[in-house]
Formats: structure tokens, sequence, C-alpha cells
């Protein structure tokens, strides 16, 4: 399965942002992080987007984790996040009985 992470924050707010990334801690060897990738358009500032890889059962502790880093960045004017699990095809056709 996983988890994915959006981030946005205006380009007033880069440096900041940048600081504390580099100061980030390590990511437990049971999440495969893809990203982050950049992004930025004029109406929502700059974004990032990542994907975390995670087996099935560590989804509590991977997404307790990933709220802890993200959680570094509150204080910087303007960041947002969203965080939000994917269940792989056959993870949801079990959810629904056809699996």
């Amino acid at each position: 399965m996983i988890i994915v992470t959006n981030i946005a924050y205006p380009p007033e707010s880069a440096q900041d942002m940048a600081k504390r990334f580099l100061e980030a801690p390590q990511f437990p060897e049971y999440l495969t992080r893809k990203g982050p990738y950049i992004n930025s358009t004029l109406n929502d500032g700059i974004t990032t987007l990542s994907v975390y890889e995670l087996d099935k059962s560590k989804l509590g502790e991977g997404y307790e984790f990933i709220g802890n880093y993200l959680a570094i960045f509150f204080g910087v004017p303007g960041f947002k996040y969203e965080i939000k699990p994917f269940l792989d095809v056959e993870e949801a056709l079990k959810m629904i009985g056809m699996g």
C-alpha cells in the first residue's frame, strides 16, 4: 500500500521550508519514499508530492511517523498539507468482498 502527501506553501516560505526539510529526521526502513517532487503554480504556490510505500501491517506506524514528520513544518507561513493512504487493487477488492 502507499501513503501520499501533498504539501503547499507560498514562495515566500521556500527558504524556511528548505531549512526544516534539511533538518528533518531520517525515515524508518519500513517506509520507502519516492520524492518529494516539486511543482509551482500561480494559484497554489509551491506544491510537493511524496509517495511512501509500506506494508499494510505498518500502516499505523507509517501514518504516525509521517504526521510527526510533517509537524516539523508547522509555523511556516502558509504551510498546508494532506495525508492520504491508498490501497492496491487486491486490498481494495478484499474490502468489498471480492478478493
